[in-house]
C-alpha cells in the first residue's frame, strides 16, 4: 500500500495499523523530502495520501507533484484515499478551487457532519456523524463526483469518484496523536471556530469508537474494490486502551 506523508515523523497513524492488520505492507514515501512516487500502481493495492500543515495552493513543488501524480491511480482505476490534505489534492486535481472559509472560520476538534443518502446506502448506515477535523479550508463537490457527507462551515466533506474517496476529517487520529498536536499546534485553538484543547480530548471517548468502527469497515471495502461493507461486530478496542504503538504520538501537526 502507497502512503504518502507530508513531514518527517508523520505516520498513518489508525489507517495504517488496520491495513498491516489486513496484511499490506506499507510502502511509505515523502515527496516533500525528495522521495519518488511511482508512474504505475501495478506494484501498490492503493494509495493514500494524509494531512499536513500546507495547503494544496502552496507554490512548492511537491504540492504540484502529488497533485499531478493523482492522475495515475486515477488512470489505473486503483483505489485512492485523500485525507484532509489529500482530500484537497484530489479535489484540486478534479478541477476544484481550495479556498478558505469566507469568515475565516476552521473546523479544528470534533464536528457533526451528515452522510447523503448515497453514503447511506453505500455504507449501510453506518458513516460517522460527528468526525476528528484540523483544517481551514474547503472545497465544492467535483463535477462527476458523489457527495458522501456535509457540514456546516464546510459544506463537502467526503465524497467519491470511482474507486478514489476524500474525507476532509482524520479517521486515521488516535488518542496520542490528538494528544500531540494540540500540545505542538496549541495557538491554532483560538482560531475562529476551534475547539478547547480537552473538548477534543472528550470528544475521543465519546465519538471515536463510531469512528474506529467505519474506519475499519471502509478500508475492508476500499482495497478489496467493494462498495458496501460489512461492519465488523467489535469495535475498535484496541485504539481506546492506550497500549504503546509505534504510530501513536509521532505524527506532527496535521
Amino acid at each position: 500500500m502507497l502512503i504518502i506523508l507530508h513531514q518527517p515523523t508523520s505516520t498513518p497513524g489508525r489507517i495504517g495499523r488496520l491495513l498491516r492488520g489486513l496484511g499490506y505492507r506499507l510502502d511509505i514515501r515523502r515527496p516533500v523530502l525528495g522521495d519518488p512516487l511511482p508512474d504505475t500502481m501495478k506494484h501498490h493495492a492503493g494509495a493514500i495520501i494524509f494531512g499536513g500543515p500546507m495547503s494544496a495552493n502552496d507554490p512548492d513543488p511537491f504540492i504540484r507533484t502529488e497533485i499531478d501524480w493523482i492522475k495515475v491511480p486515477l488512470r489505473e482505476n486503483a483505489p485512492f484515499l485523500g485525507v484532509c490534505l489529500g482530500a484537497q489534492m484530489l479535489a484540486s486535481h478534479l478541477g476544484q478551487r481550495i479556498y478558505p472559509h469566507p469568515e475565516g472560520r476552521v473546523e479544528i476538534g470534533y464536528y457533526p457532519i451528515t452522510p447523503t443518502p448515497a453514503a447511506e446506502a453505500m455504507f449501510g448506515g453506518a458513516f460517522p456523524r460527528r468526525v476528528y477535523q484540523w483544517h481551514n479550508e474547503g472545497f465544492d463537490k467535483p463535477a462527476g463526483a458523489t457527495l458522501l457527507a456535509t457540514g456546516l462551515d464546510f459544506e463537502c466533506q467526503a465524497f467519491c469518484h470511482g474507486p478514489a474517496f476524500a474525507v476532509q476529517f482524520h479517521p486515521e487520529v488516535t488518542y496520542a496523536m490528538m494528544c500531540k498536536w494540540t500540545v505542538m499546534a496549541a495557538h491554532r485553538l483560538t482560531d475562529l471556530g476551534a475547539r478547547p484543547a480537552r473538548v477534543h480530548l472528550e470528544g475521543w471517548f465519546q465519538y471515536d469508537a463510531a469512528v474506529a468502527r467505519w474506519s475499519e469497515a471502509f478500508l475492508r471495502s476500499w482495497v478489496s474494490g467493494g462498495r458496501v461493507p460489512a461492519l465488523p461486530d467489535r469495535a475498535m478496542h484496541a485504539e481506546h486502551a492506550f497500549a504503546a504503538d509505534p504510530d501513536d504520538g509521532s505524527v506532527l501537526i496535521p
